[in-house]
Protein backbone atom coordinates (compact mmCIF):
# COMPACT_ATOMS: atom_id res chain seq x y z
CA UNK A 1 0.00 0.00 0.00
CA UNK A 2 2.85 2.16 0.82
CA UNK A 3 4.31 2.13 -2.90
CA UNK A 4 1.14 2.97 -4.21
CA UNK A 5 0.64 6.02 -2.42
CA UNK A 6 4.19 6.75 -3.44
CA UNK A 7 3.70 6.46 -7.02
CA UNK A 8 0.46 7.74 -7.23
CA UNK A 9 1.92 10.60 -5.77
CA UNK A 10 4.22 11.40 -8.02
CA UNK A 11 1.44 10.23 -11.62
CA UNK A 12 -1.24 11.97 -10.17
CA UNK A 13 -1.59 13.49 -7.17
CA UNK A 14 -5.25 14.69 -6.81
CA UNK A 15 -6.76 11.55 -7.21
CA UNK A 16 -4.16 10.06 -4.70
CA UNK A 17 -5.24 12.40 -2.22
CA UNK A 18 -9.14 11.41 -2.69
CA UNK A 19 -7.85 7.56 -2.36
CA UNK A 20 -5.68 8.04 0.82
CA UNK A 21 -9.12 10.43 1.96
CA UNK A 22 -11.26 7.79 1.40
CA UNK A 23 -9.37 4.15 2.40
CA UNK A 24 -8.13 6.36 5.79
CA UNK A 25 -5.89 3.45 6.93
CA UNK A 26 -4.59 2.81 10.80
CA UNK A 27 -2.36 4.78 12.18
CA UNK A 28 -0.16 1.95 11.78
CA UNK A 29 0.12 2.23 8.47
CA UNK A 30 1.43 6.38 8.43
CA UNK A 31 3.89 4.95 10.91
CA UNK A 32 5.24 2.50 8.32
CA UNK A 33 5.40 4.78 5.89
CA UNK A 34 7.68 7.50 8.05
CA UNK A 35 10.07 5.18 9.30
CA UNK A 36 10.34 3.55 6.20
CA UNK A 37 10.94 6.40 3.81
CA UNK A 38 13.05 8.44 6.08
CA UNK A 39 15.74 5.89 6.00
CA UNK A 40 16.69 6.72 2.48
CA UNK A 41 18.02 10.33 3.13
CA UNK A 42 19.58 8.82 6.47
CA UNK A 43 21.37 5.82 4.65
CA UNK A 44 22.41 7.57 1.67
CA UNK A 45 23.88 10.55 3.24
CA UNK A 46 25.94 7.75 5.80
CA UNK A 47 26.82 6.59 2.39
CA UNK A 48 27.80 9.73 0.81
CA UNK A 49 29.26 11.54 3.62
CA UNK A 50 31.44 8.41 4.68
CA UNK A 51 32.26 6.58 1.15
CA UNK A 52 32.06 9.11 -1.53
CA UNK A 53 32.52 12.21 0.00
CA UNK A 54 31.24 15.66 -0.42
CA UNK A 55 32.13 18.00 -3.20
CA UNK A 56 31.98 21.67 -2.24
CA UNK A 57 33.48 22.69 -5.32
CA UNK A 58 36.75 23.58 -3.97
CA UNK A 59 39.58 21.44 -2.74
CA UNK A 60 39.77 18.27 -1.90
CA UNK A 61 36.68 15.54 -1.39
CA UNK A 62 35.23 15.60 2.27
CA UNK A 63 34.64 12.53 4.27
CA UNK A 64 33.68 12.03 7.71
CA UNK A 65 34.70 9.48 9.56
CA UNK A 66 32.60 6.01 10.10
CA UNK A 67 31.44 6.80 12.69
CA UNK A 68 30.81 10.41 12.40
CA UNK A 69 28.96 9.93 9.87
CA UNK A 70 26.49 7.20 11.43
CA UNK A 71 26.10 9.69 14.72
CA UNK A 72 25.01 12.18 11.99
CA UNK A 73 22.77 9.47 9.75
CA UNK A 74 20.90 8.56 12.87
CA UNK A 75 20.54 12.08 14.25
CA UNK A 76 18.95 13.40 10.96
CA UNK A 77 16.59 10.06 10.92
CA UNK A 78 15.58 11.34 14.21
CA UNK A 79 15.56 14.28 13.60
CA UNK A 80 13.12 13.57 9.87
CA UNK A 81 10.54 11.48 11.53
CA UNK A 82 10.18 13.47 14.74
CA UNK A 83 10.24 17.06 11.92
CA UNK A 84 6.93 15.21 10.50
CA UNK A 85 4.99 14.19 14.04
CA UNK A 86 5.24 17.94 14.78
CA UNK A 87 4.29 19.25 11.23
CA UNK A 88 0.92 16.39 11.70
CA UNK A 89 0.25 17.96 15.56
CA UNK A 90 0.35 21.33 13.71
CA UNK A 91 -1.70 21.00 11.27
CA UNK A 92 -4.16 19.03 13.88
CA UNK A 93 -4.11 22.13 16.37
CA UNK A 94 -4.45 24.48 13.26
CA UNK A 95 -7.74 22.70 12.15
CA UNK A 96 -10.46 23.98 14.44
CA UNK A 97 -9.15 27.57 13.07
CA UNK A 98 -10.62 26.93 9.66
CA UNK A 99 -13.32 24.59 10.35
CA UNK A 100 -11.84 21.61 9.79
CA UNK A 101 -12.14 18.49 12.49
CA UNK A 102 -9.70 15.92 11.39
CA UNK A 103 -8.14 13.19 13.39
CA UNK A 104 -4.76 13.30 14.28
CA UNK A 105 -4.64 10.03 11.99
CA UNK A 106 -5.43 12.32 9.34
CA UNK A 107 -3.06 14.72 10.12
CA UNK A 108 -0.18 12.22 10.30
CA UNK A 109 -1.32 11.05 6.80
CA UNK A 110 -1.43 14.53 5.66
CA UNK A 111 2.27 15.32 6.99
CA UNK A 112 3.92 12.17 6.62
CA UNK A 113 2.96 11.98 2.30
CA UNK A 114 3.42 15.66 2.00
CA UNK A 115 6.91 15.24 3.27
CA UNK A 116 7.77 12.12 1.31
CA UNK A 117 9.13 13.95 -1.65
CA UNK A 118 11.65 15.86 0.70
CA UNK A 119 12.63 12.33 1.87
CA UNK A 120 13.24 11.30 -1.54
CA UNK A 121 15.72 13.99 -1.97
CA UNK A 122 17.65 12.03 -0.07
CA UNK A 123 18.81 9.67 -2.77
CA UNK A 124 20.87 12.65 -4.43
CA UNK A 125 23.27 12.29 -1.61
CA UNK A 126 24.58 9.42 -3.48
CA UNK A 127 25.83 12.06 -5.40
CA UNK A 128 27.06 14.51 -2.49
CA UNK A 129 27.88 17.27 -5.20
CA UNK A 130 26.83 20.86 -3.23
CA UNK A 131 25.22 22.13 -6.89
CA UNK A 132 22.92 19.17 -7.19
CA UNK A 133 22.16 18.88 -3.94
CA UNK A 134 20.36 22.89 -3.63
CA UNK A 135 18.81 22.19 -7.39
CA UNK A 136 17.11 18.41 -6.46
CA UNK A 137 16.70 19.79 -2.95
CA UNK A 138 14.58 22.69 -4.07
CA UNK A 139 12.62 20.58 -6.50
CA UNK A 140 11.84 17.82 -3.81
CA UNK A 141 10.84 21.03 -1.26
CA UNK A 142 8.73 22.58 -3.96
CA UNK A 143 6.90 19.27 -4.71
CA UNK A 144 6.23 18.93 -1.29
CA UNK A 145 4.56 22.08 -1.21
CA UNK A 146 2.81 21.50 -4.22
CA UNK A 147 1.48 18.61 -2.18
CA UNK A 148 0.33 19.96 0.39
CA UNK A 149 -1.60 22.59 -1.19
CA UNK A 150 -3.45 19.91 -3.02
CA UNK A 151 -3.61 17.73 -0.39
CA UNK A 152 -5.27 19.93 2.27
CA UNK A 153 -8.70 20.83 1.40
CA UNK A 154 -9.49 16.88 0.28
CA UNK A 155 -7.56 15.44 3.63
CA UNK A 156 -9.24 18.25 5.88
CA UNK A 157 -12.28 18.54 3.98
CA UNK A 158 -12.96 21.69 3.43
CA UNK A 159 -13.22 24.13 0.31
CA UNK A 160 -10.21 24.89 -1.53
CA UNK A 161 -10.00 28.68 -0.39
CA UNK A 162 -10.10 27.92 3.19
CA UNK A 163 -7.52 24.81 2.34
CA UNK A 164 -5.28 27.41 0.54
CA UNK A 165 -4.64 29.42 3.80
CA UNK A 166 -4.45 26.43 5.71
CA UNK A 167 -1.96 24.98 3.92
CA UNK A 168 0.15 28.32 3.73
CA UNK A 169 -0.45 28.08 7.46
CA UNK A 170 1.22 24.25 7.53
CA UNK A 171 4.24 26.06 5.41
CA UNK A 172 5.08 28.76 7.92
CA UNK A 173 5.00 26.25 10.50
CA UNK A 174 6.45 24.12 8.52
CA UNK A 175 9.54 26.90 7.72
CA UNK A 176 9.97 27.21 11.54
CA UNK A 177 10.38 23.55 12.40
CA UNK A 178 12.81 23.51 9.87
CA UNK A 179 14.87 26.37 11.01
CA UNK A 180 14.31 24.96 14.87
CA UNK A 181 15.84 21.83 13.67
CA UNK A 182 18.79 23.94 12.16
CA UNK A 183 19.30 25.49 15.16
CA UNK A 184 19.35 22.42 17.60
CA UNK A 185 22.11 20.96 14.88
CA UNK A 186 24.19 24.06 15.44
CA UNK A 187 23.97 24.04 18.61
CA UNK A 188 25.18 20.58 18.90
CA UNK A 189 27.71 21.23 16.98
CA UNK A 190 29.17 23.99 18.92
CA UNK A 191 28.92 21.32 22.40
CA UNK A 192 30.82 19.03 20.52
CA UNK A 193 29.07 17.05 18.49
CA UNK A 194 29.90 18.13 14.86
CA UNK A 195 31.10 16.03 12.64
CA UNK A 196 34.31 14.39 12.33
CA UNK A 197 36.82 14.41 8.80
CA UNK A 198 39.21 11.66 7.78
Amino acid sequence: MILNHLMGLYTHPKEEWQTIERNHEALRSSLSHIIIVALIPAICSFIGTSQIGWDLGVGDRQFLTAQSAMIMSGGMYLGLIAGVFALAYLAFWMAKTFDAKPSYTQALELAAYTATPLFMVGLAALYPTLWFMMVVGLAGLAYSVYLLYTGVPIIMNIPEEKGFIYASSVVTAGLVLLVGLMGSSVILWSIGFGPMYQ
